[in-house]
């Protein structure tokens, strides 16, 4: 059990899935901080001085923090969009990659005379001998 489960932890999947969780966390706390410390705070001051994060509304006795949502709905449409652009970007390398001529692949005649070529070197070889 122990070496199907080093043969699984090692595979190539395995170990970009767990490098891709890591960069996205990280990436995460960036994207979290560019919305609570510069889009947040700007979006503040254009509706005039409110901390849009601490808005909420009372509720039965208990806060409702709509705010805190739309900071993290924000959160989500950026992270999402930058996922999108890098796909897209990914992708175009990739079909520019794709798209690259291979070396021609030679036609029916061209393969014809090249055998034709080589019989009669070898016919020549064979005359000489």
């Amino acid at each position: 059990m122990l070496n199907e489960f080093k043969k699984f932890a090692l595979k190539g999947n395995v170990i970009d899935l767990a490098v891709g969780v890591i960069i996205g966390g990280a990436f995460g706390k960036i994207v979290t901080s560019l919305v609570n410390d510069i889009i947040m705070p700007l979006i503040g001051f254009l509706l005039g001085g409110v901390d849009i994060s601490k808005a909420s509304i009372p509720f039965n006795g208990e806060e409702i923090m709509y705010g805190a949502f739309l900071q993290t709905v924000l959160d989500f449409l950026i992270i999402s969009f930058s996922i999108f652009l890098f796909i897209r970007f990914f992708q175009r390398f990739k079909k520019r990659e794709e798209e690259k001529p291979s070396e021609p692949t030679p036609t029916k005649e061209e393969k014809l005379l090249t055998e034709i070529r080589d019989l009669l070197k070898e016919q020549k070889g064979m005359s000489k001998s």
